[in-house]
């Protein structure tokens, strides 16, 4: 199978490098090489041209709060240039692997949604990143979308590594408190990403959306003491521990996005199409801090 990389370089996209190479020949297709997500038309060119058997799509508009006033891009990059290369893919009889989001719910109510769940953005971001997922389906392409959220790397930033930066240089912290959801590992996004991909090249009745988070659920305050309190454990020099990280609600650390309150995504669909067992979100956490942080 030959498998064209979009993105190769972010946090997904480097794990992907790793986790696609069994399944065949991977072409690492960055912006400087013609795989610019800005240039839907370039783009869909330098697919036509290369007749992948597959496409994963680890690119995206990902500033959530600058996408506000940049809507014009995100729109671009998030909707236009997934429904360009959907199309080159119908075309060819191929195969797209694309990320979505929690963020194209409204975030409303306490229960973990399904594929089925009316969606009802909040953002720009959410509301592009919903229009790729539509644009894919009206390509009529074989696809998999993969809705995830709150997603960490050893790679790069992140907030677990944002608040351990902010607990050496501070005796207390304040987190938010009322936003939850489930902490997801690159790796584990890449991994699921390739196994899913395998499975529905073999079965094409799998093409279609699904939710892949970790295992669990939490809020940024109870990540931020999680993620803190390992640390100290592990002899990390920190003035701030788990017992001062305080509570705040979303309402008192406003953004010029509105974040969905309830990120819960129930994986049943995905964990029973594949076979998979999807794992607690502390253990990719921890796996992630142990690497970031050269720690055994």
């Amino acid at each position: 199978m030959h498998i064209v990389l979009l993105g190769p370089d972010g946090q997904v996209g480097w794990e992907l490098r790793r986790a696609l190479a069994p399944l065949g020949q991977v072409t690492a297709l960055t912006r400087a090489d013609g795989g610019d997500l800005a240039r839907p038309a370039e783009l869909a060119a330098k697919l036509r041209s290369l007749k992948p058997d597959a496409v994963v799509n680890a690119a995206a508009y990902t500033a959530v709060d600058k996408a506000e006033g940049d809507a014009a891009l995100a729109h671009t990059i998030n909707a236009d240039a997934p429904g360009a290369v959907a199309t080159v893919m119908a075309e060819l009889g191929g195969w797209l692997l694309h990320y979505s989001t929690d963020y194209v719910f409204d975030g409303s109510g306490d229960q973990p949604r399904d594929e089925t769940a009316p969606t009802g953005p909040l953002s720009v971001y959410g509301r592009t990143k919903l229009a790729g997922e539509e644009a894919i389906l009206a390509s009529g392409c074989r696809h998999l979308i993969l809705r995830t959220s709150w997603v960490h790397a050893a790679r790069g930033g992140n907030f677990a590594r944002t608040m351990l930066r902010l607990a050496a240089e501070r005796d207390s912290l304040n987190v938010i408190d009322d936003q939850i959801g489930a902490p997801t590992g690159a790796d584990l996004l890449a991994d699921v990403a390739a196994h899913a991909l395998r499975g529905a090249v073999a079965n094409p009745s799998l093409s279609g959306t699904y939710h892949a988070v970790a295992a669990g659920e939490t809020s940024w305050c109870q990540y931020a003491r999680h993620v803190i309190g390992w640390a100290r454990d592990r002899g990390v020099a920190l003035k701030c521990g788990p017992e001062t990280v305080n509570a705040i609600p979303t309402s008192a650390y406003p953004t010029p996005a509105t974040r969905p309150l309830n990120s819960r995504l129930d994986t049943h669909k995905l964990r029973n199409a594949f076979g998979l067992r999807l794992p607690d979100w502390q253990a990719g956490v921890e796996r992630m801090l142990a690497e970031a942080l050269n720690l055994k």
